[in-house]
């Protein structure tokens, strides 16, 4: 099996719970500290305890660390049955894990601890240090929010308190000395894992989902995550082409001007202009017309022929590109009525029924360009002869 989670929620207490239910010798190595000799190591203790007939759990703690031949190494002792593979990991499974690996395991998802089971825990260390030192019920609370989810983490946290409490010969500890005590403490956040990527995309579905609160609330955790806000604001600029497009052309100026405020202030008072861009784009007008326009056209020219460029549309520099016809006959739309040359084609010449990428929505600025679109079709109906 492969348990899947974030730090601290019990990983290995429960594959250590599963050796000591079943009588399992219990063998843990882990993925960062360990290699190809550690791995044989194991496989040989599992033979012995093969012929002791006694079952064997190999815990590999960060499994997504080993590389593929390394994993690979597990297959033959895991479909043998000589042992049993448990393997831990904070990355997500499907990425990290190759896919023979993971077709012979059953996948466990553990989710932080809620505050409840933070709480149990909590009181059950406090009872066990039997100490002297009181931890006051506000305090209790801050300290739990500090944990985040992590049960390692509140331990450790409530052991670096009990420190600073002894040094200081405080034999209380309320919010104010835990906010003196304690550095400032990061919520749970991995620049390069999934709490990364699933932030950032909450953060962009709420600024699609026009609620600004929400996308707020997300940009706000990824900063206090530690998170680039350079990075952030190339998301941001992002959002304003995909999201927004030309239902609010103003989205994607003030995305970009938050960015160059961000890179001429710098960090706090720079992130203020990424919060006025994230507001704003949440509250605009929605439209991924350009997105989709965008993405069609790509698709019909990978899979179309690379048709030569109408002769009346070519440029011609030359007498003899001139001779030979190019440019000719073509309309200069600012001499037309209206700056618009009705009829005139611009698609090659093999298109007779040229696709339409471009679906302006009904929405903001767009509904006034798919007016402006539906006027010059009209123009071009008109200009069009029958049969022609």
């Amino acid at each position: 099996m492969i348990l899947w989670g974030p730090p601290g929620v019990g990983k290995t207490t429960l594959a250590r719970l599963m050796a000591s239910h079943f009588d399992a010798d219990f063998i843990q190595i882990s993925a960062v500290l360990s290699g190809v000799k550690e791995i044989r190591e194991a496989v040989e203790r599992a033979r012995i305890n093969r012929a002791a007939n006694r079952q064997t759990i190999l815990f590999v703690d960060e499994v997504h660390r080993f590389n593929k031949a390394q994993q690979d190494a597990f297959l033959p002792h895991v479909e043998s049955g000589l042992l049993t593979f448990i393997g831990a990991t904070t990355e997500n499974p499907s990425f990290e894990v190759v896919g023979a690996l993971l077709s012979r395991a059953q996948v466990y998802v553990l989710k932080p601890l809620d505050e409840s089971d933070l709480a149990a825990l909590l009181e059950r260390a406090l009872r066990e240090a039997a100490s002297e030192i009181k931890l006051s019920e506000e305090a209790g609370k801050l300290l739990l929010a500090y944990a985040d989810g992590d049960g390692r983490r509140l331990l450790n946290l409530l052991d670096q308190l009990f420190t600073a409490a002894q040094a200081a010969k405080r034999n209380q500890i309320d919010a104010a000395f835990i906010g003196e005590a304690l550095a400032s403490s990061r919520r749970r956040f991995d620049k390069g894992g999934d709490a990364f990527y699933d932030q950032i995309s909450a953060l962009h579905k709420s600024v699609r989902g026009s609620s600004p609160d929400a996308a707020l609330y997300w940009l706000s955790r990824m900063l206090d995550g530690g998170a680039d806000p350079l990075y952030l604001g190339r998301r941001i600029i992002r959002m304003a082409v995909e999201d927004i497009g030309l239902a609010d052309p103003r989205a994607l100026t003030t995305a970009l001007d938050a960015v160059a405020t961000f890179e001429r202030l710098g960090s706090p008072e720079g992130e203020l202009a990424l919060a006025q861009a994230v507001l704003y784009l949440a509250v605009a007008p929605k439209s991924n017309a350009v997105y989709t326009a965008y993405k069609a056209a790509q698709t019909f020219v990978a899979q179309d022929g690379s048709r030569p460029v109408p002769v009346h549309l070519r440029n011609a520099p030359t007498k003899l590109m001139k001779e030979l016809g190019y440019g000719h006959a073509y309309r200069y739309a600012h001499d037309e009525a209206e700056a618009y040359a009705a009829g005139e084609r611009y698609f090659p010449d093999e298109l007779t029924q040229p696709p339409r990428f471009y679906q302006p929505t009904p929405r903001g600025l767009e509904g006034k360009i798919g007016e402006r679109l539906a006027y010059l079709k009209s123009l071009d109906t008109a200009a069009i002869k029958p049969g022609k």
